[in-house]
Parts: structure tokens; C-alpha cells; sequence
């Protein structure tokens, strides 16, 4: 049985399902960002259960469709983006469409109309945070990102960062207080920064 998780996007996030899980006795097979596969039919007790410790955690158990849609797709862009060694080199709605077995025009507008942004700007949005973090590092050079990254060349990676953050990477790594964003706001509504960063603070506060 599959069950569909909102706001889980990072390692902490899976751990903390993990063990919810097994306090009520749930035995998963994975545990994936955003998705999680459990060997029996869970009841409406344990669902009730699982709900209320994943909400105290920051965490949302998912019904709607179209929601669970849009947080797959969400999940696959940050996994591509953020905890893959190199970029992709397809074309990103074909990786999209072969990783979810979805019509990308369909998805491209289920997602433009409920988050309000376009599926190619969240991911430049995460594009550029991860160029941030790689900047951070400074295992690699600029060159090195770029490539890393996918881009076309350096001058295309410094238009698009410029444009998203007013700052040239270079600008950015002199930086003393280098501003980056939890995974989970990249890309939302301000309405859904606020539940978000609500829901950060809980994660911490239950740590």
C-alpha cells in the first residue's frame, strides 16, 4: 500500500516517517521523498494516528490527486536537483514525463495552476539554490558548477542567478552571510511559506 506524504523532502523528513511507522507497528518497503510504501492495508485508526503524528511533526498525510501529483513532481525536481552527483542531461520534461508516467502538458499546467509558478521556473529556483550550495562548498569552480549543473555555459548560469538573487556568483560566494532557503519554500506561495516555515519550527522544536 502506497501513502502520500507532503512537506517530505529532506533525509531528516524520511526518518521521522520511519519511526512513526514502526510505533504503529507498519512495516514500509520504502520511504521516499514524498511517497511511502508500507506491506499492509492500513486501517482508519492507524491512518488517524499516523495523520496526527506526522501533522505535530510538520508533516501532512495527502488524499487529493491532483495534490499528490503535484507533490511527486515536486519531489522529483528536488531529487534531480539536490541529491543527484550530475544534472540530467535530457531534456527535463521528457525526465519528467518518464519518471511519473504523466503527459507533461498536463502536469505543466495542473502545477502552473495550483502553485502559481511554472514547472521550469521551480526548477531554475532550485537550480540556483543548489548553485549557492555548491558555491559554499568551494570544492569546484564556477566552470566546474556550470557543467555540474548543466548549463550551457558559465555566462548562462551567472544571467540566471543575477536574475533570481540581484547577485553575480561571484558576488554571492564574497558574501559574509550567504542567505539560502529550506527546500521546502523554494518555489511556494507566501501563503505556503508560512505553513512551511510553521511546520519547520515544529520539526525542530520535536528534535
Amino acid at each position: 500500500m502506497k501513502l502520500y506524504i507532503k512537506y517530505m523532502v529532506s533525509i531528516r523528513c524520511k526518518m521521522v516517517v520511519k519511526y512513526e511507522l514502526q510505533k504503529l507497528g507498519l512495516h514500509f518497503i520504502v520511504v521516499d521523498l514524498g511517497e511511502v510504501e508500507i506491506m499492509e492495508d492500513i486501517t482508519t485508526e492507524q491512518r488517524k494516528m499516523l495523520e496526527e503524528a506526522l501533522r505535530a511533526s510538520g508533516l501532512e498525510l495527502m488524499e487529493d490527486k491532483k495534490a499528490i501529483l503535484i507533490e511527486k513532481i515536486k519531489n522529483v525536481i528536488i531529487e534531480m536537483v539536490h541529491y543527484n552527483d550530475e544534472f540530467p542531461t535530457i531534456n527535463f520534461s521528457d525526465y519528467l514525463s518518464e519518471k511519473l508516467g504523466q503527459d507533461y502538458t498536463f502536469m505543466s499546467t495542473l502545477f502552473s495552476e495550483i502553485k502559481g509558478i511554472t514547472i521550469e521556473h521551480f526548477i531554475i529556483a532550485h537550480k540556483i539554490e543548489r548553485v549557492k550550495e555548491l558555491l559554499m562548498y568551494e570544492e569546484l569552480n564556477l566552470t566546474e558548477i556550470s557543467y555540474k549543473m548543466n548549463y550551457s555555459s558559465v555566462a548562462h548560469l551567472s544571467n540566471q542567478f543575477k536574475k533570481v538573487t540581484g547577485l553575480t556568483p561571484t558576488q554571492f560566494a564574497r558574501l559574509k552571510q550567504k542567505k539560502r532557503f529550506h527546500l521546502e519554500d523554494i518555489g511556494n506561495t507566501e501563503e505556503e511559506n508560512i505553513i512551511s516555515n510553521t511546520n519547520t519550527l515544529q520539526m525542530n522544536n520535536n528534535g
